[in-house]
């Protein structure tokens, strides 16, 4: 199985199973001198930890990030800096019943069908428990970025659970971090507790869409044609276990837009232009303009369920089957970190080619 790296300069390879000994990251390109410390990535990864509240997954996992390689004296060498994570809390056992089975919604079928062998210990590469590897990567992008453009600020938030979403009005990003929905928007946390606790007391699950913006990006990242900075930005977030869907700015919305609504007005201001609007998200011809990029993404429901479903086996017999284990009633909740990291990750990767390319800025206005 190939294709297991992205990035450009800042390139990232995760490896590892659900349900192997361990899962982590390999990442070559990170620039000399980066301060990397195992205490610091271990911030982002506790936001992602399973076990947290009774909305994700009781899976029990540290996530301990360890570093193997690639820092010195508490900073990065410029050499390959390798993070594992040890997997300490796999109950193979809760997937004996499904070794010939297919779960519906799962990647189970289709790993068999194109490679005539599965790891069907929690689905093993297409495990959410791979994204602990990203966020562990962010976590060091996170850090360079902070060295090449500290005003860089990356701050992810659910905004719909199912049918239910946020009211815009009442945008409270304090209260992102007090709820365990990462919602900005109190009165939705509230309506979201009780809706995911009857959803799962009946054994089922929903999706979800996170927005996750990064503010105070410099204009100038991302190139034409086939190096847009949108185009990585989706493919990134479009790699994230169960995905279905991503959008930039307006997004789909824009088709119902006319021309003279969607285009961003653009004035002067003292420091530079200023826009009106931000129906682009930050990005225009796939470079950015310095204003919040804003990227969405759509959220499956957990195919892993108690309510019997229709499948078949190996073999091709009709059966029922209903996946036992612990499972995330709505896996977009802990999506919420993996979306800043790879929003980390493709903004590092764009800094690094924009500096290498024309070093700054060359077109001044004013």
């Amino acid at each position: 199985m190939s294709l297991n790296s992205f990035g450009h300069l800042f390139r990232v390879t995760t490896w590892g199973e659900s349900h192997g000994p361990a899962l982590g990251a390999t990442l070559d390109g990170c620039p000399p001198g980066v301060p990397v410390e195992a205490a610091a990535l271990q911030h982002w990864l506790d936001r992602r930890k399973p076990g947290q509240s009774r909305f994700v997954t009781q899976r029990k996992e540290p996530d301990a990030v360890e570093i193997l390689s690639g820092v010195f004296d508490g900073q990065s060498t410029g050499t390959p800096i390798q993070l594992m994570i040890r997997n300490t809390d796999q109950r193979s056992k809760d997937y004996g019943d499904i070794v010939e089975k297919f779960r519906p919604g799962h990647a189970d079928i289709t790993y068999w069908q194109k490679y005539g062998i599965r790891d069907y210990r929690g689905g093993g590469r297409s495990s959410a428990r791979e994204t602990a590897a990203r966020v562990a990567a962010g976590g060091v992008a996170r850090a360079a970025l902070g060295v090449l453009t500290p005003e860089v600020e990356i701050i992810g938030y659910m905004v719909q659970v199912g049918p239910h979403g946020i009211a815009r009005a009442r945008f409270d990003r304090d209260e992102i971090g007090r709820n365990p929905f990462w919602s900005p928007d109190a009165q939705a946390a509230e309506t979201w507790g009780d809706y995911l606790d009857g959803l799962r007391k009946a054994g089922d699950s929903v999706g979800a869409v996170v927005e996750v913006t990064a503010r105070n990006v410099p204009a100038g990242l991302g190139a034409p044609v086939y190096g847009k900075l949108d185009t990585d930005l989706a493919a990134a977030m479009m790699s994230i276990n169960a995905v279905k869907a991503v959008e930039i700015g307006e997004g789909m919305a824009a088709a119902t837009l006319t021309g003279s609504q969607n285009a961003d007005e653009i004035f002067m201001g003292p420091q530079g232009p200023v826009y009106a609007s931000n129906h682009a998200g930050g990005i225009l011809g796939g470079i950015s303009t310095g204003q919040d990029i804003v990227v969405r993404f759509a959220v499956k429901p957990t195919s892993s369920i108690l309510t019997p479903r229709q499948t078949i086996t190996r073999s091709g017999e009709e059966v029922q089957i209903i996946t036992r284990g612990r499972h995330d009633p709505c896996v977009g909740i802990r999506a919420v970190p993996v979306a800043e990291a790879m929003m980390a990750c493709v903004l590092l990767d764009h800094v690094l080619l924009h500096r290498g390319q024309v070093g700054g800025n060359r077109g001044r206005i004013g």
